[in-house]
């Protein structure tokens, strides 16, 4: 089967390239460093040619919801149009669970990215995937000031990268053409506990805190927004199993 892959370098996409390709399958990676451009169109039409199915697992430059957006929606399109010119069946897009209960942010622009590809010719599977395991040591790095780090106290059941790459490639060799469903990592996990176990693990920041004031749906991260449905798919490793095999 010929699939193709946008954001086939990124922290999904590259493992989505890497078991469609040890399965047999047809890979066409797509990203800047390969010629294709998915927000302004360009390489499009000649990497989609003869493909049967798209998996979308780019992501934006940055976390503004303004620029987040742009970047989404003109993505969509374009993967959208070039598509049904190619003539490709399907398009399967990774996205993330709760977006729809938050007011703004990084998880309006996913709500977005949805509707426009949703709006398209080419029918639509969505997966909503739990934060990643490798997004923890991001949000760390990002929330870092002096020796203390700043993160939102999420609830959320934090899935490894590969898990939802695996559950995309799925998809995309299952000919499930629409719907939506949820990936999640085995239990319940606190951000600021994962975060603590990086931090104490890489010997920085000396201190992990709840940030307070900085984001208008905090207290939704608290009550639990970003948990999945019961009709989700659970799979490990944990947190702490992937922490110890990676680090």
């Amino acid at each position: 089967m010929k699939i193709a892959v946008a954001g086939a370098t990124g922290r999904v996409g590259r493992h989505v390239v890497d078991i469609l390709s040890a399965a047999g399958h047809e890979v066409v990676p797509m990203s800047r460093g390969t010629g294709v451009d998915v927000t302004t169109g360009a390489g499009l039409d000649a990497a989609l040619e003869g493909v049967e199915c798209i998996i979308d697992a780019a992501t934006g430059p940055s976390p503004d919801q303004e620029q987040a957006t742009a970047f989404f929606t003109a993505s969509a399109r374009n993967l959208q149009a070039a598509g049904a010119r190619a003539g490709v069946q399907r398009i399967v897009v990774v996205s993330i669970i709760g977006i729809e209960r938050y007011s703004g942010g990084y998880n309006a622009a996913k709500v977005a990215h949805e509707q426009a590809l949703l709006a398209g010719p080419l029918p639509v599977r969505i997966l909503r995937a739990s934060q990643f395991h490798e997004f923890v040591a991001e949000l760390l790095a990002w929330g870092t000031q002096g020796d203390i780090a700043y993160l939102p106290n999420m609830r959320t059941q934090l899935v490894a990268a590969r898990s939802v790459a695996q559950a995309l490639a799925d998809l995309a060799i299952s000919g499930e053409s629409t719907g939506t469903s949820e990936i999640a990592g085995p239990r319940e996990e606190s951000l600021l506990a994962a975060a603590t176990l990086v931090a104490a693990k890489r010997g920085a920041p000396q201190k992990v805190a709840r940030a307070t004031g900085l984001d208008p749906d905090s207290e939704l991260m608290e009550q639990g927004a970003a948990l999945p449905n019961g009709n989700a798919l659970l799979t490990g490793p944990t947190f702490e199993e992937w922490l110890d095999a990676t680090n």
